[in-house]
């Protein structure tokens, strides 16, 4: 990608009492360059920042061009944060994986919910996975010389022949090759496996965490962990993809077989090293691992432990928890039927609290085609069905996960006010256990 596709960067809003506000930097200003830099990315605007003399380049809001010359310390931050993180575009991905969650939306919703990315920045910022099948050696470089590490992987299998079938793209066979980069480098990834069956299971997710492993050594282990994730289906996805669902038998074959290594991982190397994903254990219907399985948690964002620390941090929480509120109120707390049986001693305290009742509504998807569904991919559509002509009580307790980022969208496009309009109750939304017990009790 040539400097000519930078665009500046919009600012869109200055953080009150920082060097930036005290300058008058106001959201509409654009940052065109640092030091006489051009920035791809935030990356690029935090490691040109570090420097304790920088010289900005701004557009105003009217298009004017200024010249900031700024002294500050070292690590001290200007204040300013942007509408997109990547200045110059996405890096999209081009890759066919029949199993990506992207193509198996139905057409004509929001543009946002179709773009594929496979940027390698989303990755160091935000742990989200990419393939590293479309690196330039230019984006190699780079990686190398910022030490952009740890980046987050999806490998899927190591046997060139399988990615390829998986991924769709002849580069993908390049898997051991890109790995032992990364380990000359002395860079790190988090990987994870999304288990296909009958493509990627048996002894092919057998082979895949023995070549991995092989990279855990070292001071600076190249792959510091894997994810096994269950390749999640929906009724939208093309019907020549040879993909089929996980059932409870598969699911407890999988946590049988990922268990046994785990020993061997244990016994060789004092860590678990490659750990399933929580849906393994509800798909099975299997008790999840006890809290200290975990270690550091180094695969959370992968729902590696996720009930777990949900659990705990509920708790701790608890504590807090009155004896009695007073008026009375009753709420209808909805979640995916994925977690119904591991969220049963939050439900259970709730209840306990006089004058408070909380009924939990654990639903499947119908939207997506989904016997079994976790919370966050519950539609507006999915609940409408499922709750109308009820008495939901006070309120509806919406996780918020359920909803885009920053909007009050599910992902069908159904509004918030719209659901709550259609079935004449509050929904209250809730992001964590500490607003879910407030929610409640407040």
């Amino acid at each position: 990608m040539s400097d000519c596709s930078i665009r500046p960067a919009l600012i869109t809003n200055v953080l009150p009492d920082s060097i930036a506000a005290e300058i008058g930097f106001e959201a509409g200003d654009r940052l065109v360059s640092i030091n006489g830099q051009p920035l791809r990315d935030l990356i690029d605007y935090q490691f040109f920042c570090a420097d304790e003399v920088l010289e900005l380049e701004v557009l105003d809001a009217k298009g004017q061009s200024h010249q900031v010359e700024i002294e500050k310390e070292y690590d001290d931050d200007l204040g300013l944060e942007f509408e997109t993180a990547l200045f110059d575009g996405l890096i999209q991905c081009n890759n066919r994986c029949p199993f990506c969650f992207i193509d198996q939306q139905p057409p004509g919703m929001r543009q946002t919910l179709y773009l594929k990315d496979d940027d390698y920045r989303l990755s160091f910022l935000y742990g989200s996975y990419l393939t590293l099948t479309n690196l330039t050696q230019r984006e190699w470089s780079r990686i190398a010389q910022m030490r952009l590490s740890p980046l987050y992987v999806s490998v899927h299998a190591t046997e060139p022949e399988i990615r390829i079938r998986l991924l769709k793209n002849p580069r993908a066979g390049q898997i051991l090759d890109h790995l032992r980069w990364f380990q000359q480098h002395e860079l790190q990834i988090h990987a994870q496996v999304v288990v296909c069956p009958g493509i990627n299971d048996g002894e092919h997710l057998e082979r895949s965490l023995l070549d991995l492993v092989k990279f855990h050594q070292g001071d600076i282990p190249a792959v510091a962990s894997v994810a096994v994730v269950p390749v999640g289906l929906t009724r939208f996805r093309p019907v020549e993809d040879e993909l089929v669902p996980v059932t409870p038998a598969k699911a407890r074959e999988v946590i049988a077989q990922v268990q046994a290594l785990q020993s061997k991982f244990q016994h060789q190397l004092g860590s678990t090293f490659a750990w399933l994903a929580d849906e393994w254990f509800l798909i099975g219907g299997q008790d999840l691992p006890p809290e200290s399985h975990y270690e550091d948690y180094p695969q959370i964002g992968n729902g590696v432990g996720s009930i777990r620390q949900f659990l705990k941090e509920f708790q701790s929480a608890a504590k807090q928890l009155p004896v009695s509120v007073s008026p009375a109120r009753r709420f209808t707390w909805v979640v995916g039927n994925a977690v119904e049986q591991a969220f049963q001693p939050i439900l259970q305290r709730l209840n306990q609290v006089k004058g408070l009742e909380v009924e939990m509504v654990a639903l499947n998807s119908q939207y997506w085609g989904q016997e079994i569904t976790v919370t966050g991919l519950l539609t507006g559509q999915d609940l409408l069905r499922a709750l109308s002509g009820k008495d939901l009580g006070q309120g509806i307790l919406l996780p918020s996960l359920m909803l885009k980022h920053d909007d009050s969208r599910f992902l069908d496009d159904m509004r918030l006010e719209d659901l709550s309009q259609q079935l004449n109750a509050p929904i209250l939304t809730v992001n964590g256990i500490d607003q879910l017990i407030e929610t409640c009790t407040s």
